[in-house]
């Protein structure tokens, strides 16, 4: 997603310390000052009543009702993963429009003041006396959902005040998708709306029947020869668990995982180092060997202590160099929840675009999957991963599933990310490198190159320094210069900002950016550049400092085609559109040739002689651009 401000961070640091000192006269509205001030905060915790309901002031409920009563129902007692809870307040003598109800993790969470902590909130920008909750909340819904609610049509009769009087109260159910996230988790009731709430009641601790449960598996690619493929999934057991696949061949994962510690901070402590931190459990990886390409196999992962995954089949992508290859492309995707609650961040296209490209996965039609940046936009709420995980498993758990780290993973004040925002919410790529290992040199260097059949795919960090004479700038050049063009005729480079985009804003392109990287780009002859970051479809000419060197041609089927045989400069793809609230655009360029603002992504099919690349609406499973790239008559 996009960046917030381009600030310095000493500034920035400074900025919400002064905040910190000046009260505002209303203790649960936003200041006008932070309101309009979309530029530091939009795209942090953005200006909605739920994203900042911590940061409320907790006040005192009405007189206690000795009749209300909050009961959760469940098929499975303990919770099992993944499955829908019935959340029923009952003995509510006036519904209101502002009652809700919450689910809390840990269930030891604090949900009342936490006092003198003021300072530590500023980064939110709601800038409110005193938090009400230390922990936030995984999602919440409101009980008026529950359409009986308001109208009191579930009435039940109660002794007032243990006398022979009789008062009217009403009840409410909503339904809320739980999965195993292995700390217990409590139901509280609350009135007041997001804005002004008090607690009115809550449930009992809940717990998971195996909160070791090995879960989330997912696969990617080592190297380009596609003889090996890497399994990672979580657990709540640091104890080295199993993958058995193919024909009885038995693997030891390693295990590893992350602190509060290891998150990033500033002055002021960030989401993830204080109330958006989760515990991730324990991350278990292991790397299937002897694998021929192209190949389907199946495995499970676990161990008898903590019970065992379903088995699941995967294939392996074609190797470099061969024949074709067939992959999907995209950014920016996220998560939504599968129920109607409010979450810290929510991105409403993401569920359509997820069963698209899990049906065409289904049909054996897809190699590989390339999602390049802005991953689960938990942007320090960690519990967030497990929903995005679980969201991407019939995905990911399939085929190969390569990633490209976004400011959403990475960028955070005095982090070291070229961006100095807030983004990550203090991650600082800690969390998505634990979760998608790419086959990368080191730590906190994420950028890598991998072939697939003829393509050359070149990944980079766009939020590590890219400069000239910077060790990213370096790799780049010397991975695109060594590509055998002979093996891997198409080169594709991937990064998560784009250098041409026809959405104005701050958060767009950055000139310094495309100054520094693009005449490599042409210099190597890079055939096609993929980005996100911005939130809708865009394709251009075959373009080199704002200018089209070059346009594509219609084939007999009235394809945009480009011909690289005499390669004048790569075109690129905006394909950003794949789950979060979707960009307009300005005034087209001279370089834009096709604008979509729908949600879907990018298909592609490659073989030695063309690339064929369609975009697809999710929702409408339709077709709504397609072009592609030859070499031409040698």
């Amino acid at each position: 997603m996009k960046p917030s401000t381009s600030s310095s961070p000493a500034v920035l640091d400074l900025f919400l310390i002064l905040l910190a000192f000046f009260p505002f006269s209303s203790s649960y509205m936003l200041p006008p000052s932070i309101v309009g001030s979309t530029i530091e905060h939009r795209n942090h915790t953005a200006i909605s009543s739920f994203r900042v309901v911590n940061r409320r002031n907790l006040i005192q409920c009405p007189d206690a009702n000795p009749h209300l009563r909050i009961n959760v129902s469940s098929k499975n007692s303990p919770l099992s993963h993944d499955e829908f809870v019935n959340v029923t307040v009952s003995g509510v003598f006036h519904p209101s429009d502002g009652d809700w109800v919450a689910m809390i993790s840990p269930s030891d969470s604090n949900v009342r003041s936490c006092l003198l902590n003021k300072i530590q909130y500023v980064q939110t920008g709601d800038l409110s006396e005193l938090p009400l909750l230390c922990h936030y909340p995984v999602k919440a819904q409101y009980v008026s959902n529950d359409p009986n609610y308001l109208e009191c049509n579930k009435q039940e009769r109660k002794k007032y005040n243990n006398t022979a009087s009789e008062v009217a109260t009403c009840s409410g159910t909503v339904s809320f998708h739980v999965i195993n996230i292995r700390t217990d988790i409590e139901f509280v009731f609350f009135a007041g709306g997001f804005e002004t709430p008090c607690i009115l009641t809550r449930s009992g601790p809940m717990k998971f029947s195996n909160p070791n449960q090995p879960l989330h598996g997912h696969v990617s690619s080592t190297d380009s020869a596609a003889t090996s493929m890497r399994l990672t999934w979580v657990s709540g057991s640091k104890k080295p668990q199993e993958v058995r696949y193919g024909d009885g061949r038995t693997l030891t994962s390693t295990t590893t995982t992350f602190s509060r510690d290891d998150m990033c901070t500033s002055i002021l402590p960030s989401p993830a180092k204080d109330f958006g931190w989760h515990d991730p459990g324990f991350i278990h990886s292991a790397v299937m060997t002897g694998l021929r390409p192209s190949t389907a196999y199946s495995y499970r992962y676990g161990s008898d202590s903590v019970g065992w995954s379903d088995k699941i089949q995967f294939r392996t992508p074609p190797a470099g160099g061969s024949d074709e290859l067939k992959f999907l492309a995209f950014g920016d995707m996220g998560k939504a929840p599968l129920d109607p609650s409010a979450e810290h961040y929510i991105q409403p296209g993401s569920l359509s675009v997820i069963k698209a490209m899990t049906d065409e996965v289904e049909s054996g039609n897809v190699d590989s999957i390339f999602h390049i940046g802005d991953i689960s936009y938990a942007t320090g709420f960690l519990v967030e991963w497990d929903f995005f995980l679980h969201l991407i498993s019939p995905l990911a758990s399939q085929v190969s599933y390569m990633t490209a780290i976004g400011n959403h993973e990475r960028d955070y004040i005095n982090s070291g990310s070229v961006y100095g925002t807030p983004d990550s919410g203090g991650e600082c790529g800690v969390a998505y490198e634990t979760y998608f290992p790419m086959p990368t040199s080191a730590k906190d260097k994420p950028w890598y190159s991998i072939e697939q059949g003829p393509v050359h795919f070149t990944v980079i960090s766009t939020e590590h320094d890219w400069a000239e004479n910077s060790e990213q700038y370096k790799w780049m050049e010397r991975d695109i210069s060594s590509v055998d063009r002979s093996k891997t005729p198409w080169l594709v480079f991937a990064g998560h900002r784009p250098m041409y985009s026809s959405t104005d804003g701050l958060f767009g392109t950055d000139d310094k950016f495309t100054k520094a990287v693009e005449p490599l780009l042409v210099q190597y002859k890079v055939d096609m550049v993929l980005c996100g970051h911005v939130h809708n479809y865009e394709r251009t000419c075959s373009v080199y400092d704002s200018n089209c060197l070059a346009m594509p041609s219609k084939d007999r089927n009235g394809i945009d085609t480009y011909d690289h045989s005499n390669f004048s400069a790569p075109l690129h793809a905006v394909i950003g559109m794949a789950g979060f609230s979707l960009d307009n655009f300005s005034q087209p360029r001279r370089w834009s040739l096709v604008r979509i603002s729908e949600f879907g992504y990018l298909r592609g099919h490659a073989t030695m002689e063309d690339i064929n690349l369609e975009f697809v609406n999710s929702n409408t499973r339709q077709v709504q651009d397609s072009f592609r790239i030859t070499k031409g008559q040698k």
